[in-house]
């Protein structure tokens, strides 16, 4: 299975266009998680405590931890993710706070080391921005720190398209070149 984690709120989002052809190349069951319709818990004390006792207890068949057990069996992901201010919407931190559960998507080794417990291999990260510049390190390079540190997915691909709100840019042209570089080959 596929998972598709979606970030992207408007109709006609440029990023979701990209994703989608992406996934028109996964010869794979999709599963999408729209993040716009997750109710996310409010992180303050309480929930934190509790949900640290549930770690602590292994009691990971509660109803919080599902989506950190669904992003963890999934064979790979997709997260499509416009660039805002520097990063990525803030739907899509939320949802990786819920899902980085030790005892679920990675563990601590004896030296203290996450190791990987997701079973996916690959990770592809899609972005649009109507700038040029887009620091790799913002946004895309805390998702890969995460998979690769963490959840121990080794492969994980940059697509995007970046300059599309530029003065005499032709977004057009610019996302069919981006959807030819990356092609539909997963």
């Amino acid at each position: 299975m596929t998972l598709f984690i979606n970030a992207c709120v408007r109709s006609g989002s440029r990023t979701k266009r990209l994703a989608e052809q992406v996934l028109s190349g996964i010869q794979d069951e999709i599963t999408e998680l729209r993040l716009e319709d997750m109710a996310f818990p409010k992180a303050d004390e309480a929930f934190l405590q509790t949900r640290d006792e549930r770690i602590a207890a292994a009691q990971f068949e509660d109803a919080a931890f599902a989506p950190a057990r669904q992003f963890a069996v999934a064979d790979q992901i997709v997260i499509a993710a416009p660039y805002w201010d520097l990063s990525f919407p803030a739907a899509l931190k939320q949802y990786l706070e819920l899902i980085n559960v030790p005892g679920i998507t990675f563990r601590y080794g004896p030296d203290g080391v996450p190791m990987g417990l997701c079973r996916a291999k690959r990770l592809f990260y899609v972005t649009t921005a109507g700038g040029e510049v887009v620091p790799e390190t913002f946004g895309f390079g805390y998702v890969k720190a995460l998979a690769q540190s963490f959840w121990g997915i080794e492969e994980v691909r940059l697509v995007r398209a970046v300059g599309l709100d530029l003065e005499g840019a032709d977004p057009e042209k610019l996302l069919a070149a981006a959807i030819r570089t990356y092609g539909r080959e997963p």
